[in-house]
């Protein structure tokens, strides 16, 4: 759900806390329609820091509910949340003192501070990361010279600065997104780091982290809330991929009733875990349930029975923690119990105390990845999985999508574009203004809401048409009932559009970019630079073993390719480990490539195009910056 920058304003909290409050929001609306419930409204308060008497909880809801439906949207639980704040009732948004200050605020770190933002960075999360790192990362030969992190963190943004750090974590988190042929290892200068930071920035955008504002320089100077921020992505990111029927196909014993395996598609990991804990919590005989990652985990009672359900009969875990009254020792207890299970990560007891959401969400994430402790359903076809789980189509779509900072997030793509709120901001993107945001419903009434999400999806059906889709047979029904084969032609659509309008911008022509042009540019910049290799079309069959996108690499930035890790066999391995070089090279150079290797050594047309094209899009701006737009 974005965020207006007049509520930005008005609340005056950092980004960080925006944004942490915003998916806090999303955790509560536990059926996903963008309200809360005003009976929820004292116990979302307390999820996000506020403790109110429940007298001042009926005089807000008289105030905020003016149409007395029952219901908050966000925006009116922001507004809450922004009077109490300068109210000062309660405490400034979770700020606890303890044993170590847990909030840290920085001031003039960044362009943006001109425009009078403050950013704050959380020393748990700066904790937190060091530790995950030191953990899963402590023994790489190619992190001796950094290896291990301090154990108060301060060493992390130093750390970074060589960008080898970076390249390994997006990698533990996705296997191989990244070729370590391609990483700068040693007798680094300040031009081979630059090279790693702008690899790593643009493999991370490639895997759906929003990196918009961000750049090399800003990562080379170490700037604390911007390190802590692209570290958080990757690592939820790693965390969440596991949540998956194909990786878990247990998770089909947490359907309710009525649901089919497609219906586990549509919740976000959030939502998975939850009802994952409530399931273990169930098999327990414990009354208790999770509604959220923050207060409801504060005394470590959920904790404690989750871990002693889950934990082998051989693991020695209790519920000793329950004995403690005092409640930090009584965390400190809970994650002893976690450590025999080898999942001490992310939290310290005053975390859990204090109801850290991204770090109690990390633990749960990990908890769940290490000791799912779920059975398949006898009475479930597991063979239906191979038809419901997420392409690789697919998931390069959603993360293009994520990367450009859509909100919300998008995690199963055909539930998530189906009232259409994504769509018109992917329009914005490609055409700033071609949106009539008037006519557009971004919160949905009640007794309305299934025509309004119809209406919004006829209406990016007709914006598509202006911009000369192939629209033939798709209506806005198609989008809001999740077809998948329609929303998939309409979104290769968009991602198209986005990547020939860059390329229209960077020419500055004022005339479209066509395809054509984009094969006449990769023939010419490779003939002008004496290489033998080209192409027909995108589908020509040569594509396959990557030479001809290594060989343009070349022509671009002469000297960059190292051929000897260049393969020549022509065997199905010796192509795919082309287009692995060839795609991590792309994105050192500097092009934003959202294609994977196996799009290349399959000659996958479309995202063929899409790699030319930003290639052709780093050839006309070398020194592009190609984050802040």
């Amino acid at each position: 759900m974005p965020l207006t920058n007049s509520s930005r304003q008005s609340l005056r909290l950092t980004e960080d806390q925006l944004e942490e409050l915003s998916e806090q929001f999303h955790t509560i609306d536990r059926d996903g329609n963008g309200y809360i419930d005003v009976k929820e409204l004292r116990e979302a308060l307390e999820v996000v820091g506020f403790k109110v008497p429940q007298y001042k909880i009926r005089q807000m809801i008289q105030d905020v509910d003016k149409n007395r439906d029952g219901r908050l949207s966000f925006e009116d639980f922001q507004q809450l949340c922004a009077d109490l704040k300068s109210q000062e009732v309660g405490s400034t948004f979770k700020q606890v003192v303890s044993r170590r200050e847990n909030l840290e605020t920085l001031g003039g770190m960044s362009e943006a501070s001109s425009e009078g933002t403050t950013h704050s960075v959380r020393l748990e999360e700066q904790l937190a990361f060091s530790d995950w790192i030191n953990t899963n990362l402590g023994g790489d030969p190619d992190l001796k010279h950094l290896m291990p992190l301090d154990s108060e963190g301060k060493k992390l943004y130093d750390a970074v600065k060589d960008g080898i750090l970076l390249c390994k974590v997006i990698n533990l988190s996705c296997p191989d997104t990244i070729d370590e042929r391609v990483i700068n290892k040693k007798s680094l200068t300040l031009y081979t780091k630059h090279e790693n930071l702008t690899l790593a920035l643009n493999s991370a955008q490639a895997i759906g982290c929003n990196v918009i504002n961000i750049d090399a320089h800003d990562l080379a100077k170490g700037k604390p809330h911007l390190v802590l921020g692209l570290l958080w992505q990757i690592i939820r990111i790693g965390l969440f991929n596991q949540i998956t029927l194909e990786n878990c196909p247990g998770l089909a014993a947490l359907l309710q009733p009525g649901e089919q395996l497609d219906d586990m598609m549509k919740l976000s990991p959030e939502a998975i875990l939850i009802r994952w804990v409530n399931h273990q919590l169930e098999r327990a005989g414990v009354d208790r349930r999770l509604h959220n990652f923050t207060s409801d985990v504060k005394d470590s009672e959920i904790y404690s029975h989750l871990l002693k359900q889950i934990a082998p009969n051989d693991a020695g875990v209790t519920l000793e923690a329950l004995r403690e009254s005092d409640m930090m020792n009584r965390a400190e207890v809970m994650l002893q119990q976690a450590e025999k299970l080898g999942c001490r990560s992310f939290l310290a007891p005053q975390d859990v105390v204090e109801g850290v959401y991204k770090l109690n969400l990390a633990f749960v994430a990990n908890l769940f990845n290490n000791h799912p402790a779920l059975d398949k359903p006898d009475d479930i076809d597991m063979s239906m999985i191979d038809n419901i789980e997420e392409t690789r189509e697919e998931k390069t779509y959603r993360n293009w999508m994520n990367s450009m900072g859509v909100s919300p997030h998008v995690n199963w793509l055909y539930s998530d574009l189906a009232d259409g709120l994504v769509i018109f901001q992917l329009y914005d993107v490609i055409r700033p203004g071609i949106v009539d945001w008037n006519r557009v419903h971004k919160k949905f009434t009640k007794l309305r809401k299934f025509m309004e999400k119809l209406e919004n999806c006829n209406y990016a059906v007709e914006l598509g048409k202006k911009l000369k889709f192939s629209l033939v047979g798709i209506a806005g029904q198609d989008l809001n009932d999740g077809n998948q084969t329609l929303t998939l032609a309409l979104i290769w659509q968009l991602m198209r559009a986005y990547t020939l309008s860059i390329l229209t911008q960077l020419t500055q022509t004022g005339n479209p970019v066509v395809e054509k042009e984009i094969i006449d540019w990769v023939n010419s910049k490779l003939s002008s630079a004496g290489k033998s290799s080209s192409i027909r079309s995108f589908q020509d069959s040569s594509v396959a073993d990557g030479r001809v996108v290594i060989d343009l690499i070349d022509a671009i930035k002469p000297g960059t390719v190292s051929y000897e890790h260049v393969h020549s066999g022509g065997t199905p391995d010796d192509n795919l480990a082309n287009a692995k070089y060839a795609i991590s090279m792309a994105r050192k150079i500097g092009a934003r490539i959202y294609a994977l290797p196996e799009d290349i050594a399959e000659v996958k047309p479309k995202m063929v195009m899409t790699v030319f094209a930003c290639l052709m899009a780093r050839d006309y701006i070398p020194n592009l910056d190609s984050r802040k737009h």
